[in-house]
């Protein structure tokens, strides 16, 4: 079995045990501030720090990129290269629901995997940037957490930044992994 279509596997069932329980435990803190839809679901966003998972092993060069489609519905669109940052490219992508419109910082993305088989994981935006160039994302559970920032590559004291905050919100930063690797065209 290649290594993409094990990557595949490895996601529906990931997201078939962690993205459809509906009986998940609410361990995550509460998002801090409310999100500006037009500034924070535009673009891409590249993940600096992850928790380790079999579905991640491997995977390097992670981005969500978030779109419109022709009828507006906002599309989430998760990518990454698999062993190095030119390896093959895997992505994942489907729409965007909001769950608390208002505050626009949890939200359910249903990932279309293959054709028949679709996937709906619940993210929570925990904490952002004022100024849109960093966030924080969990799971409701608070087991999984991930980095991301607008530049591919911040500093050192925007990763300790980021590092510290997880921490403050009361996650176990020793569990985050580094894999940034984006490719040198990466601006």
């Amino acid at each position: 079995m290649t290594r993409p279509l094990r990557l595949s596997l490895l996601l529906i069932l990931t997201l078939g045990v962690f993205g459809c329980s509906g009986d998940t435990k609410i361990l995550a803190p509460e998002p801090v501030k409310p999100i500006d839809v037009a500034r924070f679901y535009t673009g891409r966003w590249y993940e600096i720090a992850r928790t380790p998972m079999k579905l991640t092993d491997g995977c390097v060069a992670g981005t969500t990129d978030y779109l419109r489609d022709s009828d507006g519905q906002l599309i989430d669109r998760d990518a990454c290269r698999t062993d190095t940052p030119e390896g093959k490219e895997v992505v994942y992508a489907g729409p965007v629901t909001i769950l608390d419109p208002g505050r626009n910082t949890k939200v359910e993305v249903h990932y279309r995997v293959w054709t028949i088989f679709h996937a709906t994981y619940t993210y929570w935006f925990i904490d952002h940037a004022d100024d849109y160039s960093w966030f924080i994302v969990t799971d409701p559970a608070f087991e999984n957490v991930s980095l991301f920032t607008r530049s591919p590559r911040p500093s050192k004291q925007e990763l300790d930044m980021l590092t510290a905050r997880a921490r403050e919100l009361g996650y176990d930063t020793k569990k985050l992994e580094f894999p940034t690797e984006f490719p040198p065209g990466e601006q």
